[in-house]
Parts: C-alpha cells; structure tokens; sequence
C-alpha cells in the first residue's frame, strides 16, 4: 500500500511474531497485569509507553496475548482512557511544534507543507473518531484551545 501523502510504497517497520499463544515464560497473571496496567496509567503514562515498560521492566512481550485484552480495552473498563486518544495527541502536538518553528522560520515553505499535511491527517483522524464514537460529536479542534490544554 502507498504512502498517505507521498505516493511512494515500502514495508519498513517491525513485524508481531505470528505465535498467537501466551508465552509459557509470562510468570504474571491476567490481574496482575491489569493491576500494573491501572498503576502505570495512574502516573500518567499513555497506552504505547505502558507496553514498552511492560516489556521491559516485567518482560510482557504483548499484552494482548498474556492478557487477552489490548491496553486500551483495559483502561476503558477502569474508566482510565484518556479523553483524546494517543494518535490524534501525537498529531497535535507536531502541529504545535511546526506552528512554533514557523513563527521564527517564515520562508520554510517545507515545513508550512508539513503543517499543511499534518492538519490534514488532524482532521481525518478526528472525523473517524467522531464516527466510532471515541471523540464526542461536538469536540472542535481548534489549535488555540489545543495549545492551552496541552500546557
């Protein structure tokens, strides 16, 4: 499948091993995971950085296997899911860094292209989100609001 903006193909990035079974050598238990789940998340810790440290602090390799729920499936039930999910926050907080550097760099016509496709992306994610349900209807993004929450 192609790019999204540049049209260009490729198949770089890691790929999930094709066992679907829990790994004998996960010594933690389903709670016990979810407890670990809820604590991480109370820290303040987004649902991608919850698995890293599960794998490498208490050697979880996918906690959808050892669990059989993925981590977002499991702050929902705890009511611990954040109120934007963690792909728009992402998107959002490049547009912030991009609108900053072209403050001080006007003639960047790259980065106001990147700006551009950034808000792009920003908009289509938040128009599926509204469809699924994730975001509420009436959510705006408005880059000023925006920025205030995320200072």
């Amino acid at each position: 499948m192609a790019r999204m903006h540049s049209r260009r193909k490729g198949k770089a990035g890691s790929k999930k091993p094709s066992i679907r079974a829990k790994p004998a050598w996960v010594r933690y238990k389903d709670k016990e995971i979810e407890l670990l789940i809820t604590k991480l998340s109370k820290e303040g810790k987004t649902p991608s950085q919850i698995g890293m440290h599960l794998r490498d602090t208490y050697g979880i390799p996918s906690v959808r296997l050892a669990a059989e729920k993925r981590i977002t499936a499991i702050l929902k039930e705890k009511k611990l899911q954040p109120t934007i999910p963690e792909d728009l926050m992402a998107l959002i907080k490049r547009n912030i860094t991009l609108k900053k550097h072209l403050d001080r760099n006007r003639k960047d016509m790259t980065g106001k292209r990147g700006l551009q496709l950034t808000e792009s992306k920003i908009r289509r994610l938040v128009k599926y989100y509204k469809g699924s349900g994730r975001v509420a209807e009436n959510w705006q993004y408005d880059p000023e609001k925006v920025r205030l929450l995320m200072e």
